[in-house]
């Protein structure tokens, strides 16, 4: 509530505790009836067992809703095409996850390119019996090529220099030349990306022109013993061409925090050593989580006073 008069939002009329998709569902059906009409909705934390963000959740909120705040930097699990057709905002969060999201991936990369992982189960297992024959690879000097230079990329491109990496990029829209200089970043085409970078790091968010965007011609093209790391979306990624790049040892090892069709993964990425994985927590602090819920109520006040949220995913 102090956050709301914090943000000039006079109201909040109800908390919803989701649960499952159907029974969040009908938990909205019944605000709308019993509580409602409502202005605006925020989708908090934890929103994966009832998603998506569609007609079925959020069409009882009509016709007074015009605005849905989420606190995700992604947007892919919404039905943009309902919203935008019945005039309701969507926005996203800019700031509050990119640099945590930015964090994991660090780690995934660093994880990834020393073995930690593996080693860790060495010796909880019993199974440390010295030194490894060959060591692993050392972040120093290698060549980071990053998709998708959001605020989320330029985190990691600038954390990723402090250990001594170098940095290219891919972006659907190269980055005006002074950032390009103030971050020590260099463009490149999708094609010499792949072909060039010892790590590929996927940091665009799932949109139709990104899904599938790396199948088994794209893993082809990349280096022998290239290292894969995905803190994006999992179908940005096929499934099937990654596994078979880790089959073949084309890629080395890949550091994934999101799947296709999560929380059930692939049993492959379970038992796979060369693969580590972490439950899709980029996001997933404290201060991350504070930050988010900010964002979200500004988007919210600032609709209420100009008509225009900070943030919209959709336009109409």
């Amino acid at each position: 509530m102090r956050l709301a008069q914090q943000y000039n939002v006079a109201n909040i009329s109800k908390i919803i505790q989701p649960t499952d998709r159907p029974g969040t569902v009908a938990l909205v059906a019944e605000a709308a009836s019993t509580v409602g009409p409502f202005y605006g909705a925020v989708i908090g934390m934890k929103n994966g067992p009832y998603e998506r963000f569609d007609e079925e959740l959020f069409g009882p909120l009509l016709p007074s809703l015009k605005i849905v705040a989420c606190v995700n930097a992604g947007f892919n699990e919404f039905d943009l095409d309902w919203f935008t057709k019945n005039s309701i905002f969507v926005t996203n969060t800019l700031h509050a996850v990119a640099e945590p999201t930015a964090d994991i991936t660090i780690m995934l990369i660093l994880n990834t390119l020393r073995d930690f992982s593996r080693f860790e189960r060495q010796v909880k297992t019993g199974g440390w019996r010295g030194n490894p024959t060959a060591p692993p690879k050392d972040p120093n000097g290698l060549l980071l090529g990053i998709i998708g230079m959001g605020k989320i990329g330029k985190h990691v491109a600038r954390k990723a220099q402090v250990f001594g990496m170098k940095v290219q990029y891919f972006n659907r829209r190269q980055i005006d030349a002074e950032e390009e200089k103030k971050l020590n970043v260099k463009y490149v085409s999708f094609s010499d990306l792949l072909a060039t970078s010892d790590i590929v790091c996927i940091n665009c968010p799932l949109t139709d022109e990104t899904r599938g965007m790396i199948g088994e011609a794209e893993i082809a093209s990349m280096k022998d013993g290239v290292f894969l790391i995905n803190t994006g979306r999992g179908a940005v990624v096929e499934e099937a061409a990654l596994i078979k790049g880790l089959w073949s040892g084309k890629i080395e090892r890949a550091g994934l925090d999101v799947f296709d069709n999560e929380p059930v993964i692939n049993p492959f990425f379970r038992g796979e050593d060369r693969c580590i994985v972490q439950p899709h927590m980029g996001s997933f602090t404290d201060v991350a989580w504070k930050n988010a819920y900010h964002e979200c109520l500004a988007n919210i006040s600032a609709l209420l006073s100009s008509g225009k949220p900070v943030s919209p995913v959709n336009t109409f």
